[in-house]
């Protein structure tokens, strides 16, 4: 008569079904860091070039005035700050707390995309220049003409969002920061004190000796 065997059969699909998570899971982390910290430096060196040029008249002629991004608007240098702080916090949260991160992150990226993008036709800072330089505070910039840098600044904006929008799609696939070396503050166990072995007690003799130890002291 026939058995039936305990021993569990593998499931070769059940692995096989594992394994595209732990790609994916890995690509999209790659992805999301790579996209996130990228963007966020974009942002940054693009917001400090000259987006927008022009003349202001001062005398009967014309003085040349610049203004970069810094000039125009600090939303997109703060924004990517923004972004790498939540980049970073993503991996040191977990369930919702991952989510709202991540969330944050993605809003970074849309606010810093979207404040370069209607930055690039702002005419604001260089008018105020002009008033500035010329001491009339009517005065406004002549020959306005704008650079490609918000259009850069934007694209950088885009990859933090893109960066952000992976975060909530796979960041409940990432790893956490571990915990094996916190401190959760309780006292550690003290180990027994070894007594001297008992001459009375062959046995606490023969273990002394298996330890290396003399017997005697």
């Amino acid at each position: 008569m026939g058995y039936v065997s305990a021993v569990p059969v593998p499931q070769p699909r059940a692995r096989a079904a594992t394994a595209p998570d732990a790609t994916g899971s890995r690509r999209s982390l790659a992805a999301g860091l790579l996209l996130g910290a990228a963007g966020a430096t974009v942002v940054l060196l693009a917001s400090g070039q000259t987006w927008a040029e022009g003349k202001a008249a001062v005398g009967g002629g014309s003085l040349p005035l610049t203004a970069d991004g810094q000039d125009v608007t600090g939303l997109p240098a703060a924004l990517a700050i923004v972004g790498l702080a939540a980049l970073v916090a993503v991996f040191a949260v977990r369930s919702a707390g991952r989510l709202l991160v991540a969330g944050l992150l993605a809003l970074s990226g849309l606010g810093a995309g979207l404040s370069a993008y209607l930055g690039a036709s702002d005419s604001a800072a260089l008018d105020e220049k002009a008033a500035q330089t010329t001491g009339d505070t009517s005065a406004t910039i002549d020959a306005l003409t704008h650079t490609a840098w918000p259009y850069v600044t934007a694209v950088g904006g885009l990859l933090i969002l893109i960066a952000g929008l992976l975060a909530l799609r796979y960041g409940k696939l990432w790893p956490t920061m571990s915990g094996r070396y916190e401190r959760d503050g309780t006292p550690r166990p003290r180990k027994a004190p070894r007594t001297a072995p008992d001459p009375d007690r062959p046995e606490d003799l023969w273990k002394a000796l298996d330890r290396g130890e003399d017997p005697t002291h």
